[in-house]
């Protein structure tokens, strides 16, 4: 169905490759579109419990392909609001998946690159990775990557690196937030594999409401609103059945359904 993406389906865990290794897997209007497909396609697909977001060849993704971004630069005002709209739209997409998301990330992440990585829930990162938002270098801003590299490094380490393009390495990485765990390029898999696992343990309507509540709760001071919402949020989750069987399950001893058997 894709030609810029591999999709592996494996005991509840899809993995999509973005697959332009002789770019390293920069964006172009295909790539933006098909992610943006596959994302509303497991989203749907009740047999996917957890999305893995990966990348073929040396890197991550290097952020935007250069002859896209001639086009671009060729194009109208107004066909680069919609050009921008799409890729705003792809990274909507991949934020607000129901399920998990984990970035495997590896070599390079650029610009959309990183924007992919902040998008994603839980992002693991080689000790060879690194990121940027090189956009400046390029006489432009990381306008559609703002919001979600933005909720992973905070402002303040965003008026340093918007500004500058530095390249940040994992190590700095893990530091500010923007990677939850740094590991060694051979145990990168491994890595994933164990989050993947923790994260197969939990209901499924829980953490799709758990990263509702997520977005719901950030950075609103806590009022008679949130505190009313945050009330009406765990009594409708407690009257579910999936609520009743993680509680039956606790009491017996035994796996809860959604736990995949061994």
């Amino acid at each position: 169905m894709y030609k810029t993406l591999e999709i592996e389906r494996a005991g509840g865990v899809a993995t999509v490759w973005m697959n332009r290794p002789e770019v390293h897997n920069a964006f172009n209007a295909e790539l933006i579109a098909e992610l943006t497909a596959v994302c509303r396609e497991l989203d749907g697909d009740e047999t996917v419990r957890v999305v893995v977001l990966a990348g073929r060849g040396k890197s991550f993704s290097a952020g935007a392909d250069l002859n896209w971004m001639k086009a671009a630069a060729a194009a109208s005002v107004e066909e680069n609001r919609e050009d921008a709209r799409r890729l705003a739209g792809m990274l909507r997409a991949l934020a607000e998946l129901e399920k998990p998301t984990i970035a495997r990330v590896h070599g390079a992440a650029l610009g959309g690159g990183m924007g992919l990585a902040s998008a994603c829930d839980i992002c693991v990162a080689s000790e060879k990775a690194s990121f940027a938002t090189s956009e400046v270098k390029f006489g432009i801003i990381p306008s559609a990557i703002s919001p979600y590299v933005l909720r992973a490094i905070g402002e303040r380490q965003a008026y340093r690196y918007f500004q500058t393009a530095e390249r940040i390495s994992a190590a700095r990485a893990g530091e500010i937030g923007l990677a939850h765990e740094v590991v060694a390029e051979e145990a990168l898999d491994a890595k994933v594999g164990e989050i993947v696992t923790a994260l197969l343990q939990g209901g499924p309507k829980a953490q799709a409401a758990a990263k509702d509540l997520i977005r719901g709760v950030a950075n609103r001071p806590v009022g008679d609103e949130v505190v009313e919402d945050t009330a009406r949020r765990i009594a409708e989750l407690r009257a579910t059945p999936e609520a009743k069987e993680g509680l039956d399950a606790f009491l017996a001893k035994r796996p809860a359904a959604w736990v995949p058997q061994q």
